[in-house]
């Protein structure tokens, strides 16, 4: 039996150590240049290792930092563009918990710059590997939701592999062109409790995203809760030219 490349080899070693915790979540790896000395490897077979491990979410690379262990037990989303969180169906399942309703809520329809204060709402919950770490609350204005009315996905207890904004986006005059984004921390609350299965008012890291359309228009405000011992979330901010 051949034995296996060399890159594969490396690359189950450093898989090996992070769940065995000697590197530990935000832990920096040794450099490709530490691991060809020690290992005597060639710098394409480590670089081919790394690349491999970032791949596959194990690690993440910081660019004139290093390379970084990422907790396995975690659910890690580098998010750069509206399209990845639209991909969000792609290792993520959807579980609707509360399904589209119509109801009135000021504030909601405030930050979607709707006359009236009806909106239509709905609930789910994502899951990675089956562990639960959001509860998301998406507000849908009346005209977009015609579209979508009485869809299987957005019904209560439906589970799927979609996101709403991908749901709505083909129905749209234009397409969703901005995802404002404001990043909070705030307490659980028995929704949020439940459907994560953390303690009431445990503290929870608050997502809102407003997605606009290429006219400026606000079609969807999503309001998500994550679990922060199952989610971490990352931005890479680099220098403009």
């Amino acid at each position: 039996m051949r034995p296996a490349p060399a890159y594969q080899e490396l690359r189950q070693r450093l898989r090996d150590e992070i769940a065995a915790g000697v590197y530990r979540d935000g832990a920096r790896l040794p450099t490709e240049s530490e691991l060809v000395a020690h290992h005597g490897l060639s710098r394409q077979t480590v670089r081919r290792a790394f690349q491999d491990l970032v791949a596959e979410g194990i690690v993440y690379r910081v660019p004139g930092r290093g390379t970084y262990a990422n907790d396995p037990g975690r659910y890690l989303r580098q998010l750069g563009s509206v399209e990845d969180l639209m991909s969000l169906s792609e290792d993520t399942t959807m579980e609707v918990t509360s399904g589209l309703h119509r109801r009135v809520d000021v504030e909601a329809a405030s930050r979607l710059r709707l006359v009236k204060d009806v909106v239509y709402a709905v609930n789910f919950r994502r899951l990675h590997d089956g562990v639960p770490f959001v509860l998301t609350r998406v507000y849908l204005p009346e005209s977009v939701v015609r579209h979508v009315l009485g869809s299987p996905e957005v019904a209560d207890g439906a589970v799927s592999t979609t996101t709403v904004i991908a749901l709505i986006e083909p129905h749209l005059a234009d397409p969703i062109a901005e995802a404002a984004q404001s990043i909070t921390v705030g307490p659980a609350d028995q929704e949020v409790a439940d459907a994560v299965g953390c303690a009431l008012r445990h503290p929870m890291l608050r997502v809102d995203r407003l997605y606009s359309d290429a006219t400026g228009t606000p079609v969807e405000l999503a309001t998500s809760h994550f679990l922060p011992e199952q989610y971490t979330y990352r931005v890479t901010l680099r220098r403009s030219s």
